[in-house]
């Protein structure tokens, strides 16, 4: 060994400790790549900062030095990067001979539930294919008050999703707006007739921004993240999955938008909610100045 070190110009002593940085380096990047692994079983699709976030405790327990770039070359050299397919599924379709109602929620502030409604779909995977969930959502409360999936983006599931709202009300007599994007489902005559019978008014978005409808395109993502509804094998799973979500959701998750109050307690509670209500546009340009004005206070 003491031949072997002067061929290289290295003392006995740095031979070793050479060998034993190796060997720590090694033994640090196989308890990274542990907690990687362990941390994906849970999340799959977590990506590297935020992968590095979360191990902060861990490595800082290790006494291990690890930045996200590190981080991320590590991921890199085991193939261990998150691969995002971006695979989306138009469900807007406003290139239509219907008529398309103006946008009557802009500023409304909600007093009360079943006075302005929030209604859009999405898609779920299912197999190679996608099935489409209709959501109705109290934007007072919070709470999904009506819900349809079905196999096809037409009309009949928005307006099972209607039908089911409907039936929620208590009071029909009730002054209420129901605000969609401009999508053929929401435009047709089946649905928009649905709405004039029960003396609902009607609003729609005036253009492609998804933050005129942005409350529903929230509800969606926190049903796909926090209830994981990402992909199904069969049509019955991807349905009980999604009732149970919607169960979860408006019973059991509070939401600090509305004082920690689940959605059903705060459909059942009068008189004013500690509910921030921000106008998509003034919190699309930075308006500070109507922050104030447009929230209410228990």
């Amino acid at each position: 060994m003491e031949q072997l070190t002067k061929l290289f110009g290295l003392s006995r002593q740095a031979w070793y400790a050479a060998a034993r940085r190796r060997e720590k380096k090694c033994f640090e990047q196989d308890l990274i790549l542990g907690e990687v692994r362990r941390i994906r079983r849970q999340i799959p699709g977590i990506g590297t900062a935020k992968l590095h976030d979360l191990m902060k405790d861990f490595v800082r327990g290790h006494q291990i030095k690890l930045g996200r770039d590190k981080l991320h070359k590590l991921l890199k050299d085991n193939n261990l990067l998150s691969q995002r397919k971006d695979r989306r599924v138009r469900t807007t379709n406003s290139e239509h001979c219907y008529y398309k109602y103006p946008n009557r929620a802009k500023n409304l502030i909600p007093k009360g539930s079943n006075t302005l409604w929030v209604a859009d779909m999405t898609y779920i995977p299912l197999g190679s294919n996608f099935v489409y969930l209709s959501v109705i959502l109290d934007a007072y409360s919070r709470k999904i008050v009506g819900w349809h999936l079905d196999k096809t983006m037409q009309a009949q599931g928005s307006v099972q999703a209607l039908d089911m709202a409907l039936l929620s009300r208590t009071n029909p007599s009730q002054p209420l707006v129901h605000h969609s994007d401009r999508g053929v489902q929401y435009c047709s005559w089946k649905y928009v007739n649905r709405l004039r019978n029960e003396n609902v008014a009607i609003s729609m978005t005036e253009s492609g921004d998804p933050n005129e409808n942005a409350m529903a395109e929230r509800v969606f993502r926190t049903l796909k993240d926090d209830f994981r509804l990402r992909g199904f094998l069969s049509f019955s799973a991807a349905s009980t999955s999604i009732e149970r979500a919607i169960h979860a959701y408006n019973n059991l998750r509070p939401h600090a938008s509305i004082g920690y109050l689940t959605p059903n307690q705060a459909h059942r509670r009068p008189g004013p909610l500690p509910l921030k209500w921000y106008p998509y546009k003034k919190v699309r340009f930075g308006n500070i100045q109507y922050g104030a004005h447009f929230q209410q206070t228990g």
